[in-house]
């Protein structure tokens, strides 16, 4: 649910005209939007049914928010960003990554126990 909430919120801010910066960054913002609905619905269907679906959760920790994570410092690294600017990111993201692989963790061992898998 975390994944969805924190999903949903950066869409709405990326269709945000100013967050989407220079003109030429409005069309792929709105690609990237578009993207981060659908990844929301997804966790909420996931959500629905954790044990089940929990392998949407290792699909959003690689290569989602992974990607997000290496995409935002390679940007820094070559100088396309100021470092705090993905700072606060890298870290929602690293937290991220961690709640999520703990929840599958979770899961699979549950799964294990009542013999569901």
């Amino acid at each position: 649910m975390a994944g969805a909430v924190a999903d949903g919120i950066i869409g709405i801010l990326m269709l945000m005209p100013s967050r989407m910066g220079e003109a030429e960054f409005r069309y792929p913002m709105g690609l990237g939007a578009s993207l981060m609905f659908g990844w929301t619905a997804l966790l909420l269907w996931a959500y629905r049914r954790p044990m089940e679906r929990k392998g949407v959760l290792l699909l959003t920790i690689f290569p989602v928010i992974s990607g997000l994570v290496i995409t935002g410092i390679w940007a820094a690294a070559a100088g396309h960003l100021p470092v705090q600017k993905i700072v606060p990111s890298s870290i929602l993201g690293t937290a991220m990554c961690i709640l999520m692989g703990v929840s599958y963790w979770k899961a699979t061992t549950a799964g294990n126990r009542d013999g569901t898998r």
